[in-house]
């Protein structure tokens, strides 16, 4: 068994959080919080790299993802040749890969480990998101919990 991509530390959040435990949703894009010390972020730019992405500018520039932008807090919003791909220094309510990763899971299969956000976290994050989006997920990701 390997670690996670590129040896990447990071989090899966947000919508395929949700498919991952199994909620029966769809999502366009992927979101991760990664951890934001320098190794590692130049562990994510090279991975980054190898999916050829590059930002999503509103002003149609061809721009990659710059390791300032990766160590900040902030939102790097990516397509990637697989799909779109959000970098998330930390969450809406300002926690990051360091505070939010004692509340994952690890997923695993015989190539690859991920670490998930647990179901309890996503569902709080996603309440207190307040997003339409994310609030009709709250009723599945609730129903979920029950059954486990």
């Amino acid at each position: 068994m390997r670690s996670s991509p590129g040896g990447v530390e990071f989090i899966v959040v947000g919508g395929i959080a949700a498919v991952l435990h199994g909620a029966p949703i769809s999502t366009r894009d992927l979101d991760i919080v990664h951890a934001r010390h320098p190794r590692n972020v130049e562990r994510l730019l090279v991975v980054l790299d190898e999916l050829c992405a590059r930002v999503r500018d509103p002003a149609g520039r061809d721009l990659q993802p710059s390791e300032q932008a990766l160590l900040g807090t902030g939102q790097s919003l990516l397509m990637t040749r697989l799909s779109p791909l959000d970098c998330l220094g930390a969450l809406h309510d300002g926690r990051d890969f360091d505070a939010l990763v004692e509340h994952t899971i690890e997923l695993s299969d015989d190539s690859l480990t991920i670490r998930v956000l647990d179901l309890r976290t996503l569902i709080a994050v996603k309440t207190e998101a307040g997003r339409p989006r994310d609030l009709l997920v709250v009723p599945l990701l609730e129903a979920i919990l029950k059954q486990d």
